[in-house]
């Protein structure tokens, strides 16, 4: 009877025998299984390999030899796959290049006071770390942006950067002075207005109907220099002579010419001379660049070469580089020019369908980009220059560098420093983000200021008003030793993208 009761209960597993017990958390990671994954994973093959029987002495055991040799460990039942897993991790690892910055890093020349963004300083002097940089300088204007600092010049050797030309491939100014009298420009404002808001469009994914398309030469270049640009070119097309949002816009002033500045005499050059009389001017001043496409083929070659450097640390991934050898990189540089005719292009059309609408003549202007890589030469080699927001400043090289909606823009020479990288600022500078500004300034303020200048804002955001740059003429007095100043721009005029557009400068 008792041989009966013994042989039911052993069938009904009463007394069957304790399965193994697994390896807890922390032993392994004692064992160095560390990493969410990696624990995870070990804590399920350690689960699997107790459940087929294997003692907790020799589990520890096998799991301390894995770790050590997972090929051994290939054909495990149980622990296979983590050894698998290991082992392609491990040659991952050692297949990834190792980030090795210059022994010491590339020289930079700063410009401005104590209010420069500390976090500004913090990206050139990463930037100059880079294996690929040769020099770099830092404009009085700069804040922080992304990988290279806005209003940061950065010579490298052989190589683009997409994120140091930024964004906004080919950001810039021009100015046209216009043939008509000073008194005018109150007196005719209702046209003025009328035609500045039809000839041109402002806001994000602003374009043109089909019959009022511009027309340009730029069109007839070679839109295939790369899978982006040829896919936008239609889209180009539509957004040929507007303005986009952000820090863009476009505005008439009255332009106050000064005698000339001592100094360089004129240059020989037509293109660099400014023969205007001492006097008051009317102009049209316009600042944006190569609109959505100028966007697309930023975004897509800045995530290629990111894909090619993994080796970079997090502080400098947006760093990354092109090798201009390379078939990517010359792609990026020849789409990158075109997007700089782009731009020129929408500033010659919105300016020319203005002065052609008003039936006024064109008497000077004066145009420059500020967001771009240029080939040069400095310190006796051929590098590639990027001025992100930074204005080029070759000696006699005219440029316009704009404050803020109630303050002059100024027309400038260059005077070729050399120590800066023939470069200046390219405006007055961020001091409060765009965040900040809506949250802690008033509209009220701002009118009060802006009526006090005498200034009508046709429309703009809370984030670009006056309060949220520095003082132009601060900026200017830190940087005359890269330009002279030959006149004055006092906007009077101010349309720009209304309240609520996503930025996109």
């Amino acid at each position: 009877m008792r041989v009966a009761v013994l042989l039911v209960s052993l069938a009904s597993g009463y007394f069957a025998m304790p399965q193994s017990q697994p390896m807890k958390r922390r032993e392994l990671l004692k064992l160095g299984y560390e990493g969410k994954q990696l624990l995870r994973d070990a804590m399920v093959a350690s689960d699997a390999a107790s459940a087929a029987g294997v003692k907790k002495s020799v589990l520890r055991r096998r799991m301390q030899a894995l770790i050590d040799h997972p090929q051994g460990f290939f054909a495990d039942p149980q622990l296979g796959d983590l050894a698998r897993s290991i082992a392609e991790q491990r040659v991952g690892a050692e297949l990834k290049p190792v980030f090795e910055a210059r022994r010491e890093p590339a020289p930079y020349r700063r410009w401005g006071g104590a209010d420069i963004d500390r976090n500004a300083v913090e990206q050139l002097e990463n930037a100059c770390r880079l294996p690929v940089s040769a020099r770099a300088a830092l404009m009085p204007d700069a804040h922080l942006g992304y990988g290279l600092p806005i209003g940061g010049v950065l010579a490298t050797r052989n190589c683009v950067i997409p994120y140091a030309v930024g964004v906004d491939i080919a950001c810039r100014m021009k100015m046209t002075v216009l043939d008509l009298p000073v008194p005018k420009l109150e007196g005719h404002r209702d046209r003025l207005i009328q035609v500045l808001e039809r000839e041109t469009r402002f806001g994000i994914g602003a374009e043109f109907a089909r019959s009022h398309r511009r027309q340009h030469e730029v069109l007839d270049d070679d839109w295939s220099v790369s899978p982006v640009t040829k896919r936008s070119k239609d889209k180009a097309w539509k957004q040929l002579g507007t303005s986009g949002s952000g820090n863009h816009f476009v505005e008439y002033g009255i332009l106050e010419v000064h005698d000339p500045p001592a100094g360089p005499a004129q240059p020989k050059d037509d293109s660099s001379r400014f023969d205007l009389e001492p006097g008051n001017y009317v102009a049209l001043l316009s600042h944006s660049g190569s609109r959505g496409v100028g966007a697309q083929v930023a975004s897509h070659y800045s995530k290629l070469a990111m894909n090619r450097h993994p080796e970079l640390p997090r502080e400098l991934k947006h760093l990354a580089w092109l090798d201009l050898d390379d078939e990517t990189g010359r792609e990026y540089w020849h789409a990158m020019n075109l997007m700089g005719r782009y731009a020129a292009a929408n500033h010659a059309t919105i300016h020319r369908h203005i002065a052609k609408a008003l039936g006024l003549d064109v008497l000077a202007d004066v145009e420059n980009h500020h967001n771009f890589a240029w080939q040069e030469r400095h310190d006796e080699e051929t590098v590639i220059v990027h001025r992100k927001g930074a204005t080029p400043a070759g000696a006699g090289v005219l440029g316009v560098i704009p404050g803020d909606m109630a303050s002059p823009a100024h027309v400038v020479r260059g005077l070729g420093s050399e120590a800066a990288l023939r470069s200046a600022s390219h405006g007055a500078g961020r001091v409060m983000s765009r965040k900040k500004a809506k949250n802690s300034l008033t509209w009220s303020d701002a009118k009060k200021q802006l009526a006090d200048r005498g200034v009508t804002v046709l429309s703009c955001g809370l984030d670009e008003v006056p309060a949220v740059y520095r003082d132009i003429e601060d900026v200017m007095a830190a940087q005359t030793d890269l330009v002279q100043t030959l006149a004055r721009f006092h906007p009077r005029i101010v349309k720009m993208a209304p309240a609520g557009e996503r930025p996109e400068d």
